[in-house]
């Protein structure tokens, strides 16, 4: 019996390749990441009515049941929440090969090493998540469901509410990638440790507006959703400035000084 082989082949800095053979790559690992996503979906459509009374567990206990206003809503809100589940679930796999098609060619990375920092990514994201879960949804919902109480008699859709805590712990999880992300710019070299030194003001407006528009929209979720993200603004400076990569602007200057064309010399 034949072996079923995937052509996945991992490009290195330096190695030529034709365009059929990058989309052949990528459509591959496109494939990959969707199967391992509905292999996912299946896996927590079957489990759905754990999930659903896990993103309820939040609300407080008089809120009652929550209500559908079509016969499809039921349907569709169950297939939403699977999906959103399936999302957080197979994240590890779809980070995997995004960044085995995009890392690799820019660095020369070990296996080893790619499966450290995936492995690194998919822990924040699910921190973020978690953190979300915990820390910032109840918050959210004490002071959403609480506002104009005397004024409003509050009765929760069921496909707004998995909606919108679907979207915060998805955003929570997102918002804790920022040092990986930094660090990635860093090692293509179009930021710096000292850029992001230098303009960390425009850093946490950037921060701020982000944590309003996220699902809660309250001043104290927003202030939660802050405080760790400025705590990974700075690890992610320090990562930056660990491994790093040169800079581009840096790259042209240097490379405008040698006149006589030659290549740089190893590890300048």
């Amino acid at each position: 019996m034949r072996q079923l082989k995937l052509p996945l082949r991992r490009a290195r800095p330096g190695d030529k390749m034709t365009v059929v053979q990058h989309l052949t790559e990528l459509r591959t690992r496109i494939l990959v990441a969707l199967a391992a996503l509905l292999i996912a979906f299946v896996a927590m459509y079957a489990i759905n009515d754990r999930i659903i009374d896990l993103l309820s567990a939040p609300l407080p206990d008089d809120q009652g049941d929550l209500v559908t206003l079509s016969p499809t809503e039921p349907f569709f809100t169950v297939i939403k929440v699977s999906f959103y589940a399936a999302l957080i679930v197979s994240m590890p796999v779809i980070l995997y090969q995004i960044y085995a098609y995009v890392i690799p060619a820019v660095a020369d990375t070990s296996r080893r090493v790619m499966l450290a920092v995936v492995a690194g990514v998919s822990s924040l994201f699910l921190a973020g998540v978690a953190f979300g879960y915990y820390v910032v949804l109840p918050v959210a919902l004490g002071f959403l469901l609480n506002f104009g109480d005397g004024s409003f008699d509050t009765q929760l859709r069921a496909g707004e509410y998995y909606g919108f805590v679907s979207a915060l712990l998805l955003g929570s999880g997102a918002l804790f990638e920022v040092p990986i992300a930094m660090l990635a710019m860093a090692r293509l070299g179009v930021a710096s440790a000292d850029l992001y030194r230098k303009h960390w003001r425009i850093a946490v407006v950037i921060i701020a507006t982000i944590a309003a528009v996220l699902p809660g929209g309250d001043p104290l979720s927003m202030i939660l959703l802050m405080l760790p993200q400025l705590l990974l603004y700075w690890v992610g400076i320090q990562l930056a400035a660990r491994f790093g990569g040169t800079p581009l602007w840096m790259r042209e200057s240097w490379a405008a000084r040698d006149d006589d064309g030659s290549a740089p010399a190893e590890g300048s």
